[in-house]
């Protein structure tokens, strides 16, 4: 059957993707907000979550109701009497079963038309290669340390499939995305100033292109397609703040010191493998100077990072808080809607939340990541008797897992980049408004 044409410019298999009356009903009120064909790309996403505690259980719930086709969910770990008080999928009765096992049951209850099974634990993720995320449309992972975190990212990055990292601690929490380079679409009305194709919005986001439509009602309507590039976890953890913020001072003012002391933890995580203890005055002690540097390194006013905020924070660390987990968890979920419909701005690319002043704010932590910064600049001369790039040749033996190219823009994992055009103008766009704010281009 000939694919049929997408208003975002991608096609879709009526007779794969083609909702039934009975999802048209079940689904109604979300087709009305962001339409058929994007219900349809939600209700075909396999989803990826890693960790089932307070917040993954939000994310799973929401995601069970908005109608994705699977939810795998990695958690083996024992359900404890602490889960019993920050999750409604877990009862006495589970107590020392797998945590993810023993939710599933009652999540599948939310919505028979989800296929929602658990696949092992956090050690068995790490040890699998790229190919094991391929079938995923999207990949989210919650409550993790640094390098657990960064590891999934890596992999979700070679496979070329979006990620979510997110966490709570207490009344605090943080939503982090990768979307490697994700096109979407924004519809609204026509104003004075109608949006140009091939233009820059900032160092991250282009205009790819315009098009226009008149509703019955007479309105005039421009869908316009951009383009955002984002640079993996690691990258953004050291990632200075965008220079609209740097260069105002009071914006720079308004920069929670809940940034400063998310660094501190995943530093200390890294040193110390726990988290710091309210109990343990040396980790109080080293904690506190992890996020003094950590604010100095941010410029931040000296004010910024006050002993009772600090005090708030320490006391917060580890703990799950319904509400808490609540708005984070749904706040991503909204946000991976959107990303699998292929509609509205994304988050960009770090999220945080102060649940005591009930302030949320994003932040663009952006740095060019190598492999965009070498598309960027010619390639040197290369040396055969190395290999592609001055790499040393491998065997084929050694280059498995590693995604390797079929001749038709899809390697042999079935990955399908960006498209080389659009992935190509957000580079030279980035580039160009890297330069026009006075930000370093990649050399």
């Amino acid at each position: 059957m000939a694919p049929l044409p997408d208003t975002n410019g991608d096609t879709t298999t009526s007779s794969a993707t083609k909702l039934s009356a009975d999802e048209i009903a079940l689904y109604d009120r979300q087709i009305r907000l962001w339409g058929a064909q994007a219900q349809e790309r939600i209700r075909s996403a396999n989803i990826l979550l890693v960790s089932l505690r307070a917040l993954g259980t939000e994310i799973a719930k929401n995601l069970t109701l908005a109608g994705v086709k699977s939810l795998t969910i990695v958690d083996n770990e024992p359900v404890t009497e602490d889960d019993l008080g920050a999750q409604f999928f877990l009862r006495e009765e589970d107590i020392g079963k797998p945590r993810a096992d023993a939710a599933i049951p009652r999540i599948q209850e939310l919505n028979p038309r989800v296929e929602v099974k658990a696949d092992g634990g956090r050690d068995g993720l790490l040890a699998k290669d790229v190919t094991y995320y391929v079938p995923f449309e999207c990949i989210i992972a919650c409550d993790h340390d640094m390098m657990t975190l960064s590891t999934i990212n890596t992999a979700a990055r070679l496979a070329s499939r979006p990620f979510y990292a997110a966490g709570i601690h207490g009344f605090y929490g943080y939503i982090f995305t990768d979307l490697v380079g994700h096109e979407f679409v924004v519809e609204r009305e026509v104003s004075n100033r109608p949006t140009q194709a091939n233009t820059l919005e900032s160092i991250t986001r282009s205009v790819v292109s315009v098009t226009n439509k008149k509703e019955p009602n007479g309105k005039n309507l421009e869908i316009v397609k951009k383009m955002e590039l984002y640079c993996p976890l690691l990258l953004a953890n050291s990632s200075p703040l965008p220079p609209d913020v740097m260069s105002n001072r009071r914006k720079l003012k308004q920069v929670p010191p809940l940034l400063p002391c998310l660094r501190a933890v995943f530093e200390f995580q890294r040193d110390y493998n726990h988290l710091p203890s309210i109990q343990n005055q040396q980790d109080l002690a080293i904690f506190t100077t992890l996020a003094t540097n950590k604010a100095r390194e941010l410029q931040l006013p000296p004010e910024t990072l006050r002993a009772e905020f600090l005090r708030s924070f320490i006391q917060n660390i580890g703990a799950e808080i319904t509400p808490t987990a609540a708005f984070v968890g749904g706040r991503l979920s909204e946000d991976v809607i959107n990303v699998l419909g292929k509609r509205e701005q994304p988050i960009q690319n770090f999220a945080l939340f102060d649940g005591e002043t009930l302030e949320g704010r994003i932040y663009c932590l952006f740095t060019m990541p190598p492999e965009l910064a070498m598309s960027l600049n010619p390639m040197p001369p290369m040396d055969m008797s190395l290999g592609m790039g001055g790499m040393p040749n491998m065997p084929m033996g050694d280059m498995q897992g590693m995604p390797m190219g079929n001749g038709n823009g899809i390697d042999s994992n079935g990955i399908q980049p960006p498209p080389v055009d659009s992935v190509q103008h957000g580079l030279t766009a980035a580039n160009e408004a890297a330069q026009q704010q006075g930000v370093a281009p990649p050399s």
